[in-house]
Parts: C-alpha cells; structure tokens; sequence
C-alpha cells in the first residue's frame, strides 16, 4: 500500500501570522489567501490532475499543534486514509483523533516517533 504521496502542508508558528504573510506575499511574491498561501502543482505526468501544497503561519500561542511542543506541524498526503489509519493502530502508532471529512478531503492527526504531531490528509480532487 501506497502511504505518503506528498507534502500536503507546512504549518508553523510565529509571533504576527497576518504580518508574516504580508512579508512573504511583498517579499517573496506569494499569492497569499486567509490561509496562508497555495501552491499548486501537477500530481504526474497526466497534464490534468491538479494537486496543491498548503503554507500557512499559526498564531504563536494556537493550541492546534498540541500536544507537540514544537512550532511546526507537516501535512502529508495519503491515498487512502481509513487503510493507512488501520495499519498505523496495528503498528502502535499514537492516534490523536478520528478521521474527519471535509468538502476538500479527510483528515486525522498522529504523533511521530518524538512526540510532533503529524496531519494525514487524503485529498479530494
């Protein structure tokens, strides 16, 4: 089975996320949207199957990557998240919360081996 499939997000956290995001859209030309910014990209070969990459800064004191102490969280994207979720708990692997479905995907949390949370998100293209 196919796990990881790619970088679906980069999360961290800093002081000012609306600043920061003003700095990186003025400095570094990034399309920036409420989130943070989109990259968008091409999954293969096929010229049609459109995927994208999320950035986005979090405030310094959100709770959201609890319980990791750490200023970053990484999104990956998964195929198919409910058999990967299955083989993890077989594995031992901490699992922080249940799937959830959203319009653009389903979603759940992990712990790595040194305690950083980790988001599992299986797109909906």
């Amino acid at each position: 089975m196919k796990k990881v499939t790619g970088i679906g997000g980069i999360f961290f956290k800093c002081k000012d996320p609306q600043k920061v995001t003003e700095w990186y859209q003025k400095h570094l030309g990034l399309d920036t949207n409420p989130y943070g910014a989109t990259f968008e990209w091409f999954e293969s070969a096929d010229s049609t199957k459109k995927a994208q990459t999320q950035w986005s800064p979090f405030a310094d004191d959100t709770k959201y990557f609890e319980p990791s102490t750490k200023d970053f969280m990484i999104n990956y994207r998964v195929e198919n998240l409910e058999a990967l979720v299955e083989e993890l708990t077989k594995e031992g692997v901490t699992i922080l919360d249940k799937i959830e479905v959203y319009e653009y995907g389903k979603f759940v949390h992990i712990l790595d081996a040194e305690g950083n949370k980790i988001q599992l998100w299986q797109p909906i293209d």
